[in-house]
C-alpha cells in the first residue's frame, strides 16, 4: 500500500483518532471520579451535593451553550462559502461556490437549529 492510499484516508483517520482519545480521556476521568466516591462511601463521608458537584459528576450546564455553539457553526458555515467564491475566482470555475455551498449548508443548519433551541429555551424557561 502506497502513499497515494494513506495520504487522501489522514484526515479522517485523524477524526477518528481525535474522538478516540477524548472518549478515552473522558472515561479515565470517569473512573477516578468513582473510586473517588467510592472510596468516600467505604469510610462514611457524607456526600453533600456541593461535594458531588465539585468532583464533575454533575457540570454545570452553561446556559449561553447553544448560541455560542451555534454561532460557532454559523462562521464556520460562512467561510466554507467564502473560501468556495475565492476558490471560484482564483480558479475561474464557477462550479466550485454550489458546491462549497452546500457543504456549508451542514454546519450551517445545525446552526441555526441550535440558535433556534436557545430562542425556544429561553423563552420556556422565563415563563
Amino acid at each position: 500500500m502506497g502513499f497515494e492510499i494513506l495520504v487522501p484516508l489522514a484526515p479522517f483517520v485523524m477524526v477518528i483518532a481525535i474522538v478516540w482519545f477524548a472518549s478515552q480521556a473522558k472515561a479515565k476521568s470517569n473512573v477516578a471520579i468513582q473510586k473517588t466516591v467510592q472510596k468516600a462511601i467505604e469510610k462514611g463521608v457524607e456526600l453533600t451535593p456541593e461535594t458531588v458537584k465539585a468532583l464533575g459528576v454533575q457540570p454545570d450546564r452553561n446556559p449561553h451553550r447553544d448560541l455560542r455553539t451555534g454561532l460557532i457553526l454559523i462562521a464556520v458555515a460562512l467561510g466554507l462559502v467564502v473560501m468556495g467564491t475565492g476558490i471560484g475566482y482564483a480558479d475561474g470555475d464557477e462550479e466550485i461556490m454550489p458546491i462549497f455551498a452546500g457543504i456549508a449548508a451542514i454546519p450551517g443548519f445545525i446552526g441555526l437549529a441550535l440558535l433556534g433551541m436557545h430562542v425556544f429555551i429561553k423563552n420556556d424557561k422565563s415563563e
